[in-house]
Order: C-alpha cells, then sequence, then structure tokens
C-alpha cells in the first residue's frame, strides 16, 4: 500500500525535470503571445485553462501518478513560482519575466497595432470602456494593458503624471496636453 504513496529518486527527478520544462513553457507561450492571454477570463478562456492544466499535470506527472509525485510537482511549482517572484524583484529580471505595459487608447484614438499585438479584439475594449464608465470615446485619456494582464483606462479631466506612464509602450503617442506639465527647472 505505501509503495503506491511514494516514489523513487529517478521518477522524481522525472518529475521535477517535467515541471520545470512545462513552467518554463508557459512562461514563454504568455510572453509571447502576450499578457491578455491570463487577463480577465471568459467562459471560453476558463475552458481553456482548464484544458492546459490537465495536460500540464499529465506532463508533469507523466506515468506516476501518485501523491508523492504530486507533491514533488506542486512543491517544484511553488518553487518556481518563488524563484520568478525575485527574478522580478531585479529590472532586467523583471523585463524578461514580465510584459511590458501597453498604449491601446491615446485619448479618443484606438490603436489598432497594439490591440493586434496584445490579442484584444475592439468589442473587448469597449467593454473595458463601458466597465470604466465611459459613455463617449471622448472621455478617454488613455486605456493601457498592464503588464499583468488587467486594462486601466484613464479619465480625461485632471492632467497625467508623465511618471504614472514611464515603461508604457508607446506612450509617446499621448497627446501631450493630456500630461501635466514637467516641473519649472526640468
Amino acid at each position: 500500500m505505501w509503495s503506491d504513496l511514494s516514489i523513487g529518486p529517478m521518477e522524481a527527478l522525472n518529475v521535477v525535470l517535467s515541471t520545470v520544462g512545462i513552467y518554463c513553457t508557459f512562461l514563454i507561450l504568455i510572453r509571447v503571445l502576450g499578457q491578455r492571454t491570463m487577463a480577465t477570463m471568459s467562459s471560453f478562456d476558463f475552458a481553456a485553462v482548464v484544458a492546459m492544466g490537465s495536460v500540464a499535470g499529465r506532463a508533469i506527472l507523466s506515468w506516476t501518478p501518485n501523491l508523492a509525485a504530486g507533491v514533488v510537482g506542486i512543491s517544484t511549482l511553488f518553487i518556481l513560482q518563488a524563484a520568478a517572484g525575485q527574478i522580478r524583484r531585479n529590472k532586467y529580471g523583471a523585463s524578461v519575466v514580465r510584459n511590458q505595459p501597453q498604449l491601446l487608447m491615446a485619448g479618443p484614438e484606438i490603436l489598432h497595432q497594439n490591440l493586434l499585438r496584445a490579442h484584444i479584439v475592439e468589442e473587448e475594449l469597449h467593454a473595458k470602456l463601458r466597465l470604466a464608465g465611459i459613455r463617449n470615446r471622448s472621455e478617454v485619456a488613455c486605456v493601457i494593458l498592464e503588464s499583468t494582464g488587467v486594462v486601466s483606462v484613464l479619465r480625461r479631466g485632471e492632467p497625467i503624471d508623465a511618471a504614472l506612464l514611464s515603461g508604457v509602450r508607446d506612450i509617446e503617442l499621448l497627446p501631450p496636453e493630456l500630461l501635466l506639465p514637467p516641473p519649472a527647472g526640468d
């Protein structure tokens, strides 16, 4: 009975290597396909994530789906996640692990090339605008797809501090009148 719950050293190594391989594959795919991949999910996206989890679980555990292999696999995932968190603390590491935020709207103008790059369709953008209480595109100062996959909608009215927009791809497309003027003497 206990042999069904245990795992040998070579099997444990296989689980660790499979887990690292699957984790790195997920990181690469998210990096290539964009942060929208893991943002708020539709029912279709949720079904895809469940299927990916199933495939990842089978690949990680291979032919040793027992308690010990599961513990080794889950422990390896937690260790990898903690390591990724440490890597993100370093500026260079963060640029490797995390996607750069990008401008989706500059004032009322939709940046279609950036929507395409972010794998977002215009209907999804419209839904985010409605959720933010936007009634007309002229109310928009900018829309940014954050590195986390969340979409931020900033309204017109008060000028935006440029420091809050540092690191956002294509921010130079934002009309200058929407930005707070630099302090005198700069």
